[in-house]
């Protein structure tokens, strides 16, 4: 937002501090500054001058020696007799007593001033004729694009106010028409929540109140209040018109809450005066001519966007709002065409769309050189519809800018009444129609607010500023902002609060609270740490158990990823997964971010091949993120999270062993960290997922006859294994790959705490068992005998067991596992006779279950 200086000085009533003061408070309690421009710098030494005589150049046609009077203002110069300078130029429209714009030599051309080489111009010969310096035109100027002659001053042209309106050689140009200026550029972030900020007068408005703050002992409290221009500030009233016949229309009043128009005739489209044209320069847009100039003008002041229409351009004389219908193309100003959506706002004339509402006009309607009616139009949109709209196409503009933040529909009247005064004035433009305001909701549009009014006391401001405001100071800081506040009957310490009428930001009465913080100023307030309980915070376990997650895999080797949670539907194909299942976003950041994840995996499995490339050989990856599925919601149909763990880890050199056993060991390790006493595995192929789609999807990049479910007891845990050959070669990963993925639900439930057992005294005893049989009965199998004979001991001998080896022949059915056992008690030394019994269950119930025998 590009505030100007000499804006400031014409709408506030007191003198400004000093510049970098100023932007010093502007920073403190109203928004950040990006940039400060010295405007003037561009333009010093430019000078008002009288063309004294225009004579045709000796040696070239185009050419005229001009001789200028400047009263002598620029030194060092030759001059004729009459004290008049000699300045050769070649613009058509030169002419004897016309008043021009001279730049002498040693300055800047002003178009040329901040590009990387600045054109100094200086004393020279044109064909045998000294010139000095040049007459300018608009496009020199860097005020407009003309380039057709050089710019010819009238009374016109002078701004608006100045007394003694008159032109005189040696005027100082930058001064007159206010380009002596410094430009305050504000991050426009920090008025999310303020349209009203994005217009010079409310920027104005906001600095009186900061500037002023409380008030003085010698101020009258009615002298308190930001005085805004009678206009802005009071309700107008509209006269019938008549001459052209205008149908309005609002077929979307939830999408365009009001929606005004008024036809207008015998227009002149002109090129604005002078003033109107370097205003719109310092406020940051560029002059087209005088009916567009004027729209964008009152934008630019009062953050209200306005449109004028090419009246003869309306098909049927109709104007109005509606949704697009599915199919229908506009040709914007832009010169390009588009598609429009169901769910873009459209303005539209009685044949179709002739605006992109909120955005932009149309071409087929836009005003020109031949316009002799206009429609203006002040309307307000759904703030979310047109920001779709906009990302959608990918149009952004100024007016989009300002209605992303959702304007004040109670403006609106004053906005278009202003708009056809300044037609009147600079257009000569005749109302020709009555003033439409759809859809009428005059009760409503009468309101003072668009906010209830607030009970908001002292004591509840100061406690939370840990101020010590009186009622009164409260009540002053307010009206500073023009805020209406006056003392409850029933209560003198609470003041019952009403917001203006452009303020769309105030709702609760925290919200006045950070109002008056910020006028009173954030840096007065007490730096004083606010009385608070001892009593510590409980911890957050899910935050706990994630970050234990984090740490013990960290501590096995792993390297954390972040990866977005929104995916490319081929991140998803690849895994194999059903992208119909996923929830695709209608405004997505990029078109690589179109879908919200149905797992982790998929996203780790698309960072293996470019760390391959990077050179790293073996690794593993892991992230603990959300996953989300079309078909879960939850109680109040709000799609639910998944919180997942997930890891994948890939070797690219050829080892020995199934790289199912390195993944599996790490879900081990992390199972032991985080106190699950014991996982069980099922094969994948013999899961039966029943309506469980958003697992089916979670397992779809894994082989099923190469990954097990993880259970621990009855609770679903998630999946470990190898991935599908398909997967592997879609996402270039090395043979040996392997990975798992979790829910972060089960580690939530895990027993919060450990269990101690003493050291035993005495010494362990250790013996190993093979057991034999056919090679298709699966580890996991095993494992679970061995892992539930142990459970089943009476407590006396601890007993923990691991695998040492799997073999199986070549030519050989079958193959035999061997576990390693180690037995401790913590009230003797075990024997052979303790442990033996121990062995042969193992054996028996390996024989019974699975058909094992003992070697």
């Amino acid at each position: 937002m590009k505030v100007s200086l000499n804006t400031l000085k014409e709408l506030l009533n007191f003198e400004l501090p000093e510049t970098p003061e100023l932007v010093a408070r502007i920073n403190e309690q109203l928004g950040g500054v990006e940039e400060v421009v010295d405007l003037g710098a561009k333009y010093k030494g430019a000078v008002i001058v009288r063309v004294v005589s225009a004579e045709k150049h000796p040696d070239a046609d185009r050419l005229s020696v001009c001789r200028v009077d400047d009263s002598g203002s620029v030194q060092g110069l030759a001059r004729d007799e009459q004290g008049y300078v000699q300045v050769v130029c070649g613009a058509p429209n030169v002419h004897a007593d016309m008043f021009a714009i001279w730049l002498p030599p040693g300055m800047t051309v002003p178009s040329s001033f901040d590009t990387a080489e600045p054109f100094v111009l200086s004393q020279r010969d044109i064909r045998g004729v000294m010139s000095n310096g040049m007459l300018a035109a608009a496009d020199e100027l860097a005020i407009g694009s003309d380039h057709d002659g050089i710019v010819e001053l009238t009374l016109e042209d002078l701004p608006l106010g100045v007394e003694d309106r008159y032109l005189s050689p040696g005027q100082d140009f930058a001064e007159l028409f206010g380009l002596d200026d410094t430009i305050i550029d504000i991050e426009n972030k920090m008025f999310t929540h303020r349209p009203d900020c994005f217009g010079q007068l409310g920027v104005a408005r906001e600095i009186s109140a900061i500037l002023k703050g409380l008030r003085q002992p010698d101020e009258d409290v009615a002298d308190t209040r930001f005085v805004n221009p009678d206009w802005y500030w009071l309700k107008p009233s509209f006269e019938t018109g008549e001459g052209l016949e205008l149908e309005v229309f609002n077929e979307s009043p939830e999408k365009s809450s009001r929606f005004m128009a008024v036809a207008m005739q015998n227009i002149v489209v002109k090129p604005s005066p002078l003033w109107l044209q370097t205003t719109l320069v310092r406020w940051g847009s560029k002059p087209i001519n005088n009916v567009v100039d004027v729209t964008n003008y009152v934008m630019l002041l009062t953050a209200q966007p306005t449109h004028a229409y090419d009246y003869n351009k309306l098909r049927g004389h109709k104007l109005g709002v509606r949704m697009a219908k599915s199919g229908e193309e506009l040709t914007l100003l832009n010169g390009k065409s588009y598609k429009l959506d169901i769910d873009d706002i459209v303005i539209a004339d009685g044949d179709g769309a002739v605006g992109l509402a909120g955005i932009m006009g149309g071409g087929n309607s836009e005003v020109s050189e031949t316009t002799k009616s206009i429609v203006l139009e002040v309307a307000n949109f759904d703030m979310y519809t047109l920001r779709k709209s906009s990302m959608r196409h990918g149009v952004f503009t100024d007016a989009l800018t300002r209605f992303n933040k959702g304007q004040s529909p109670l403006q609106n009247d004053r906005i278009i009444a202003h708009l056809m005064q300044l037609m009147a004035a600079f257009a000569s433009a005749e109302q020709a129609s009555d003033v439409y305001d759809l859809p009428d909701k005059a009760d409503q549009l009468d309101e003072v607010s668009l906010c209830s009014e607030l009970p908001v006391g002292a004591d509840f401001i100061n406690t939370r500023l840990g101020t010590e405001l009186t009622i009164e100071q409260v009540g002053d800081l307010l009206r500073r902002a023009n805020f209406a506040s006056y003392p409850r009957e029933d209560d003198a310490s609470t003041l019952l609060i009403t917001a203006p009428f452009w303020r769309t930001d105030i709702e609760l009465p925290e919200d006045i609270v950070e109002e008056v913080g910020r006028l009173y100023g954030f840096d007065k307030l007490p730096r004083e740490l606010p009385v608070r309980l001892m009593t510590p915070a409980p911890k957050n376990h899910r935050r706990t158990v994630i970050q234990k997650v984090r740490e013990s895999l960290s501590s096995a080797g792993a390297n954390e990823v972040l990866t977005y949670s929104f995916v490319h539907e081929n991140v998803m194909s690849r895994a194999e997964q059903d992208v119909s299942k996923a929830f695709r976003l209608s405004n997505a950041l990029s078109p690589e971010l179109q879908y919200y994840r149905l797992s982790m995996t998929p996203s780790l499995l698309d960072k293996v091949h470019m760390n391959i490339k990077a050179g790293h050989d073996e690794f593993m990856l892991f992230e603990v993120g959300k996953a989300h599925h079309k078909d879960e919601y939850d109680e109040e149909s709000v799609p639910r999270e998944f919180g997942r763990i997930a890891a994948v880890y890939a070797n690219k050199r050829q080892e020995q062993g199934a790289p199912y056993y390195r993944a599996k060991r790490s879900l081990e390790v992390l199972a032991i960290d985080l106190n699950i006493s014991q996982f069980r595995y099922q094969p994948l192929s013999d899961f039966e997922y029943g309506e469980h789609d958003a697992f089916r999807q979670m397992c779809a990049p894994f082989d099923p006859t190469r990954s097990a479910i993880v259970w621990n007891g009855e609770m679903l845990c998630g999946v470990v294994g190898e991935y599908k050959r398909s997967v592997a070669t879609s996402y270039k990963l090395p043979n040996n790959s392997a990975g798992f993925e979790l829910f972060v639900s089960m580690f939530e439930k895990a027993p919060k705490q450990s269990t101690y057992v003493p050291l035993s005294r005495y010494p362990s005893t250790s013996q190993d068992i093979s057991l034999r049989g056919p090679a298709e009965v699966q580890f996991g199998a095993i494992d679970s005998v061995v892992a539930e004979t142990i459970q089943g001991l009476d407590g006396k001998i601890f007993v923990s067991a691991g695998p040492t080896a799997i073999y199986q022949a070549d030519d050989s059915s079958e193959k035999t596992t061997t576990y390693h056992l180690v037995f401790t008690s913590s009230e003797r030394t075990l024997t052979d006779e303790d442990v033996a019994p121990v062995v042969a269950s193992i054996a028996s119930r390996a024989s019974d279950m699975l058909g094992l025998s003992r070697v």
